[in-house]
């Protein structure tokens, strides 16, 4: 058995996050290969607190073009991925 990384606080407003935290977890979401699950053991951010950020972080086209992008991947979510 493996042992487990406590998964960080999820910071209470992305101010407080670094831009080089800020600007890794937009690569992270952008990229098809990197679950969210990822994102929250590294930043302590679950799925809906990474998509409220993306939303306040990018223009408003660019949001929707990455909501239509990750809607439904099984890729993004690791449960989705194991369960194939």
């Amino acid at each position: 058995m493996t042992a487990t990384r406590p998964i960080p606080p999820a910071p209470a407003h992305h101010s407080e996050l670094s831009e080089g935290d800020r600007s890794r977890i937009i690569e992270m979401a952008w990229a098809d290969e990197i679950p969210f699950e990822a994102i929250r053991f590294q930043f302590g951010l679950d799925e809906s607190a990474v998509i409220r950020f993306m939303k306040r972080s990018l223009k408003a086209g660019s949001f929707r073009l990455w909501r239509r992008r990750v809607e439904g991947r099984s890729a993004k979510h690791e449960r989705r991925l194991r369960a194939r």
